[in-house]
């Protein structure tokens, strides 16, 4: 521990469609968490339990900034549902109105939030312009704030994403970083998608690049601007303008909930 003020550590718990995250207001205060210390943060066993962490930093230009960590330790890409969480978490903090502005890893990201109920808001955010994209009948590789490699299959329900995840993600040939994975099908005349994410190593609830990025390989294969995309738990839209070799003015949608509030206190 660098400073004894760290020791105890006001937080907030979100989740995006059940993608979960401990938010830090560090907008006053000087808060620096070491990869070890965020990865106990997010243990679900022995910490509070998330699927990443993320710090509401200051920025000199916009009304704040956002660094963002896998449950891993490490500070990672752009996460979609982490900042529609962050926006919530800023508007319910008293840091920015409900039009908000803020810097990330990828760029800069716009967000509008409505607040529902005391805990409850539906958020809309900008997503980064896609230049370029990999796509065949098989699959699409494109990097829609974090690199996603999106494939259709069959019976969704039951297929095994742990493990066809885990194949995807660590193949080399693919992608020597590693991407996440998108497993599509189409059920009801719905989309629906389950996803791999590296960083956490297993499959979550939802992801907002993934949704992102099946939406957009949905439009590709099928056709559409305006697309709902089912997770496990809820259904996102996403809308955009297509060009000949581009997509541009994407803007993700769904809700934000506030779970709880708390202080986290490292072992000495």
């Amino acid at each position: 521990m660098q400073n004894s003020d760290y020791h105890k550590i006001k937080f907030s718990k979100y989740h995006g469609a059940g993608n979960d995250f401990v938010m830090i207001n560090a907008i006053n205060s000087s808060v620096k968490l070491s990869d070890d210390e965020v990865k106990e943060i997010c243990d679900r066993r022995t910490g509070v339990g998330a699927d990443g962490l993320i710090i509401v930093l200051p920025s000199e230009k916009y009304d704040f900034k956002m660094k963002y960590y896998n449950c891993d330790g490490h500070e990672s890409t752009f996460c979609g549902n982490g900042g529609r969480c962050i926006s919530a978490f800023a508007v319910e903090e008293g840091l920015v109105p409900q039009h908000i502005e803020y810097e990330t890893i990828d760029g800069v990201h716009k967000a509008l939030v409505s607040k529902n109920s005391d805990n409850e808001y539906m958020v809309s955010l900008t997503m980064r312009d896609i230049e370029s994209y990999d796509l065949n009948d098989d699959r699409l590789l494109i990097n829609t704030g974090s690199p996603h490699y999106v494939t259709r299959v069959k019976d969704l329900m039951n297929y095994d994403v742990r493990k066809h995840g885990a194949e995807i993600r660590n193949d080399k040939k693919i992608s020597k970083d590693g991407v996440n994975v998108d497993f599509m099908e189409i059920i009801d005349n719905q989309y629906h998608i389950r996803t791999f994410e590296r960083g956490v190593e297993d499959e979550t609830l939802a992801c907002g690049t993934g949704v992102t990025a099946s939406a957009i390989a949905a439009a590709l294969w099928y056709g559409g601007d305006n697309i709902n995309i089912k997770t496990t738990l809820a259904t996102l839209n996403v809308r955009f303008e297509k060009t000949e070799n581009s997509i541009k003015n994407i803007i993700l949608s769904g809700p934000a909930t506030h779970v709880f509030d708390g202080f986290y206190i490292f072992a000495k």
